[in-house]
């Protein structure tokens, strides 16, 4: 009957006031021990060390990456000779020109190679979330295929240029993708500002709506986790805006984000989707700790470097899945910083709680710019795309001397097929492909029809 938190309402009495039953030991306990008392938040586990590595295995630059959902050590990847890894699926991406591979960075020197998957490029990838062997992509050249990863045969579920190429202002390019299991959903989005549903039970496939302002591309789209029916969506426009599936239709939007520039990212928080973090670029990454509280001003802002990406991927702040906070995120820089007279453009990981920079993890081998980076969903690994060569990044091991984990670094890489072996660097050109994209859509329709999957063949990798 004395708990000051007391509070029985069915007998209309109030809490009892707090009483003075401090004793002097509570001062010294608050002043000088509870700073050594251990937080409840764990610790932030970095991948810092770069384990394994294809390099320069792409003729183009990687363009997305994405954990496969339940197997481990395998990767997606793809090159200009349309080849295809035909392993088990654990990590996928794509690079420039549309291919899709898969490289099981346990065992470096499998490799096993197909046909590609599509014509263009490759701009985003999504697992069948009722299938883990069909994998859904988006391409510029205006279609949305559906790959089944054992035969590595795709089939087409959706094509907005069905007439071929008529100009740039008629050509449909899809961007931003992403399913929603329980409607039954593939949402993907093109560069004219709408948004397409393509149904696999209850809803009219190819239904479209504006989303965004009409001419500008929307680049990203993301269902919530916990709440499918909400849909956040991005794009050139400045804007990154929240929908309600439920009544979907132009200018119904439940929310407008407003940014300084353009929005290369928008992302639900991965476990209870209540915050939103997102990448423009101002130089800004953003986030929001509640969509149930005043969305018109962002919580935080960090300052960070990446406004530049005419000859690169877009940057994007992706969020750590395993985090139970919802607060560390990676991204690649742009600006290069001199470290022990190298310039390196290192990969950033930020506590978005208190906008800190928790590290900054680069390889003296690695001289290019890591825009693509993705956080294993169960084990402390970072995989980074940088210009074409892929990397597997693991956490130091402490309990080793500093020169052997120096001897260590690159112990396994392979190198491309037909590539040549750097000197003691990795390093890599720019490349810029809007040319060779505007030349492969004249002709895209004769690359359609020339999508059988070859017989495999036993790729070349040496260590």
């Amino acid at each position: 009957m004395t708990c000051p938190h007391r509070v029985a309402m069915e007998h209309g009495v109030v809490p009892a006031p707090h009483r003075h039953s401090r004793i002097p030991l509570d001062y010294v306990f608050e002043r000088q021990l509870r700073r050594e008392v251990p937080k409840i938040k764990p610790a932030f586990v970095v991948p810092d060390q770069v384990d394994c590595a294809i390099i320069k295995f792409h003729s183009r630059r990687i363009t997305c990456l994405e954990f496969h959902p339940t197997k481990n050590n395998v990767v997606l990847s793809g090159d200009k000779m349309k080849i295809l890894f035909d392993i088990p699926c654990f990590l996928l991406l794509d690079s420039k020109k549309g291919q899709l591979g898969i490289w099981d960075y346990g065992m470096l020197h499998e490799k096993i190679v197909c046909r590609s998957i599509q014509s263009c490029i490759l701009n985003n990838m999504k697992f069948n979330p009722v299938n883990e062997g069909i994998l859904f992509t988006s391409s510029s050249d205006g279609t949305i295929c559906c790959t089944d990863l054992e035969t590595g045969i795709p089939s087409i579920l959706m094509d907005l240029n069905p007439d071929g190429w008529h100009g740039p202002a008629n050509w449909v390019m899809l961007y931003g993708m992403d399913t929603n299991i329980e409607r039954g959903l593939v949402l993907v989005a093109d560069n004219f500002g709408y948004l397409y549903l393509d149904a696999r039970s209850r809803m009219r496939s190819g239904q479209s709506i504006l989303v965004h302002k009409k001419g500008t591309k929307v680049v990203g789209l993301h269902c919530n986790p916990v709440h499918p029916d909400l849909l956040l969506s991005c794009g050139n426009d400045h804007f990154a805006r929240i929908w309600d599936l439920r009544r979907l239709q132009a200018g119904s939007c439940l929310e407008s984000l407003a940014h300084g520039r353009v929005v290369n990212s928008a992302y639900f928080s991965p476990l209870t989707g209540t915050k939103i973090l997102t990448t423009s670029e101002d130089n800004r990454i953003r986030v929001w700790d509640s969509i149930f509280g005043n969305l018109e001003r962002s919580s935080r802002e960090v300052v960070h470097s990446h406004d530049f990406n005419r000859h690169l991927t877009p940057f994007k702040a992706e969020w750590d899945p395993k985090d139970p906070s919802e607060s560390l995120v990676v991204i690649g820089r742009y600006i290069s910083e001199n470290y022990n007279g190298v310039a390196l453009h290192p990969i950033d990981f930020i506590d978005m709680s208190t906008g800190q920079l928790v590290a900054e993890v680069m390889e003296p081998n690695i001289t290019t710019i890591s825009p693509v980076n993705k956080l294993h969903p169960r084990d402390d690994i970072l995989a980074s795309g940088s210009s074409r060569s892929i990397f597997i990044w693991r956490p130091k091991e402490a309990s080793k001397p500093e020169e052997e984990q120096q001897g260590k670094r690159f112990k396994e890489f392979t190198c491309g097929k037909n590539e040549k072996k750097s000197k003691g660097k990795f390093d890599d050109e720019s490349d810029d492909d809007f040319g060779d994209f505007i030349r492969n859509c004249k002709r895209s329709r004769s690359l359609k029809s020339d999508r059988k999957p070859t017989q495999a063949k036993q790729s070349k990798s040496r260590t």
